[in-house]
């Protein structure tokens, strides 16, 4: 991102997680937590990770033109960096929309990571001086793991090198046709290593899927592009049925991370490999 590389103070965060459940038989949030509730607890956070990751990283590739152009300018500045660097996308430009099909061309469709496919829809809304404006949309966007189809709206500044999205999309993780559609509101900055290795993420975000609503709280979260968690850092997690749990993340190696979750009453860790299976590190 050059000069529009992120970096922005952590959002001190805290997540209140409201409701009267009519019964006991409601709610588990009194009881202690079982090992089948945190794995499946990991299980829907890997999964609404990985689409993350997959948005996030497509939007990364928008961030590659020079502040202060008009829009037009911009977009096109951008088209002939998505050129470059996936040769694989058939690029459409009116005006300051750029239409991405990815795979319509022979050649390479991976970045950092990710071999796209589907459809991107970038539209540069606002470039000058001090801010820029940046709204997407995609249709059955997949990097083979997951599929997501939804839009943000992102903006940044030259002079607070951040990056703020707001989003709204529905996600399906292919290997088990797990599926959420929710909202967000994060910031971002590129990790110590630079962002070609990965951004740290603050904020909020929410989904629902076949259990019911999953609300996330993400304080200093550092992830890698190609990583399906975090490798440092903190969420913290209300479930369908009310109760509040951590998750802290530790890597082992190179393929391997391990996510304990605990909270008043228990802890249980788990490993998670690099294509988001999740197991019991015991």
């Amino acid at each position: 991102m050059n000069n529009k590389t992120l970096a922005a103070a952590s959002l001190a965060l805290s997540l209140v997680v409201t409701g009267c459940p009519k019964d006991k038989a409601a709610t588990d949030s009194d009881g202690p937590m079982t090992q089948g509730e945190a794995h499946e607890a990991l299980e829907e956070s890997t999964a609404d990770s990985q689409a993350q990751a997959l948005t996030q990283n497509s939007i990364e590739i928008s961030t590659n033109f020079t502040i202060g152009k008009a829009v037009a300018d911009a977009a096109a500045e951008l088209r002939t960096f998505i050129e470059t660097q996936l040769p694989c996308a058939d690029i459409q430009l009116e005006d300051h929309t750029l239409t991405v099909v990815y795979g319509a061309r022979p050649g390479n469709c991976e970045y950092r990571g990710h071999k796209f496919t589907g459809q991107h829809d970038i539209t540069v809304t606002k470039d000058d001086d001090g801010d820029v404006q940046v709204d997407h949309k995609w249709t059955e966007l997949s990097n083979g793991i997951v599929k997501v189809t939804g839009e943000a709206h992102v903006t940044w500044s030259r002079a607070n090198e951040s990056r703020h999205a707001k989003y709204d999309v529905t996600w399906t993780r292919i290997s088990d046709q797990r599926t959420g559609n929710g909202t967000g509101d994060i910031t971002q900055k590129a990790l110590p290593e630079g962002v070609l290795t990965g951004i740290q993420i603050d904020g909020t975000r929410s989904w629902t899927g076949k259990a019911g609503k999953w609300d996330l709280a993400v304080q200093g979260v550092q992830i890698r592009w190609k990583d399906p968690v975090p490798q440092a850092g903190t969420w913290r997690l209300a479930n369908p049925k009310g109760r509040s749990l951590e998750l802290s993340f530790a890597r082992v190696d190179s393929d391997t991370i391990a996510v304990t979750l605990k909270n008043d009453t228990k802890s249980f860790t788990f490993n998670v490999n690099s294509i988001g299976t999740v197991a019991d590190k015991s």
